[in-house]
């Protein structure tokens, strides 16, 4: 059977298109002061960053993926007056910038250029620029009483972090509404690049999910949504996704055809495992490199559908291993990230189980993690090491750095 264009089948396939985000300006922003607001660990080195993206980038075109930038999708959908309009629309409201400055920001906006647009949108604007660049009494007491830290804008470093914001799961996509609050506009800008970009514009499925309402306590990030073949998604029920996000979502994919299946990982609620992908990940067909220690505590459920539209829920007997094997008619390797428990926890903190696959056995992972890469070449698996010292500080891998929007199935 032909697959559509878009569409992820599997975490092992051929991968063939993938959205990243590069560092930029946003990056820049993070200070000692401000950076557990915006879900960083520490400060960045911007430029080494820079660096070690573009490196990631290149690694994956020369397995044969076709690699677009966020910044550059964006600012391309911006190019087009009716995408520019409706993200502003949406952006620049008098509950996020004041009713006061609504006229004199959006006009600021409106006179970017298309690529300054895009980076402002991502990087952020402050009170303090924003004066700068066109003066004015109002907005020089506004700045003198709100300081440095205020954004009319807010920065957006967590776009790093592509795979949270939209999830592809088969057939379709789910723009997603994000936990914590400063990563909220994250999913506005992508779904305008799904549904105006020349690339995507009248291709794209959204199987769930609108960045323009409220979705109260249904919350869902991409690193715990795996659609693992075979009609079959797994989902993490973590820090970030919670158990009325997920009915939601496999309410509607099961609506819609799109799954048979939803397996919920009940994890705890920890920031060390934020998503199920910070403990579990593909390495293969029939291998997953995960976290013991987390894992381990695991319970899993399944949701099937049920009749009249309602949800049939049921306690899984198996491990999260034996469910995702039973699942997919396979029994699965594993490989624990090992060690004793020091470098276990070392390793999973530097996202060491946060591998993304090339293809089948073939997995980009952090060069840090030594040992956890060599038990996974000893495994038989590739490991093409990127760089993790300054990229990985927002806690997030290879997995967490892209968005698959192409994978093909695998024979099982």
């Amino acid at each position: 059977m032909t697959q559509p264009a878009f569409g992820v089948h599997s975490e092992v396939g051929q991968l063939r298109k993938v959205m990243v985000c590069a560092p930029g300006r946003a990056h820049a922003r993070l200070t000692p002061s401000n950076c557990d607001d915006l879900l960083f660990d520490d400060v960045l080195w911007v430029e080494v960053a820079k660096r070690d993206h573009f490196d990631f980038m290149a690694k994956l075109r020369e397995r044969g993926v076709d690699v677009v930038e966020m910044h550059s999708m964006l600012a391309e959908t911006l190019a087009l007056p009716e995408a520019r309009a409706w993200i502003l629309d949406n952006e620049v409201v008098p509950n996020e910038v004041g009713r006061d400055l609504v006229d004199t920001v959006r006009g600021y906006l409106d006179g970017l250029s298309a690529r300054d647009l895009a980076e402002t949108l991502i990087g952020g604007l402050s009170t303090t620029e924003l004066h700068e660049a066109i003066g004015g009494d109002m907005l020089g007491l506004i700045r003198d009483a709100a300081g440095v830290a205020e954004y009319l804008l807010p920065p957006l470093p967590n776009t790093l972090y592509t795979r949270d914001t939209t999830c592809w799961i088969y057939g379709g996509v789910t723009l997603n509404p994000l936990f914590w609050p400063a990563r909220h506009e994250e999913t506005i800008l992508a779904a305008a690049i799904y549904r105006f970009h020349p690339d995507f514009a009248g291709k794209v499925t959204v199987w769930w999910g609108d960045p323009l309402e409220h979705h109260g306590l249904a919350t869902v990030e991409g690193g715990d949504v795996m659609p693992i073949g075979k009609g079959n998604v797994l989902i993490g029920m973590s820090e970030r996704t919670s158990r009325q996000g997920i009915s939601q979502l496999a309410h509607a994919l099961f609506e819609q055809g799109a799954a048979e299946r939803v397996i919920i990982a009940a994890m705890p609620k920890l920031r060390a495992a934020m998503h199920l992908d910070t403990v579990f990940t593909f390495a293969d067909r029939d291998c997953v490199l995960l976290y013991p220690d987390i894992v381990d505590k695991i319970e899993c459920f399944s949701y099937r559908p049920g009749g009249s539209g309602k949800l049939d829920l049921r306690k899984d007997p198996g491990s999260l291993v034996e469910t995702v094997g039973e699942a997919l008619g396979t029994k699965i390797r594993v490989v624990e990230t090992g060690g004793n428990d020091y470098m276990r926890e070392r390793t999973q903190w530097d996202s060491g189980a946060n591998l993304v696959c090339a293809s089948p056995g073939v997995v980009f992972a952090y060069d840090r993690n030594v040992y956890a890469n060599t038990l996974l070449r000893k495994a038989g698996i590739e490991v093409i090491e990127i760089a993790g010292g300054e990229l990985g500080r927002g806690r997030g891998g290879g997995h967490c750095m892209t968005c698959p929007i192409a994978r093909d199935a695998v024979d099982w």
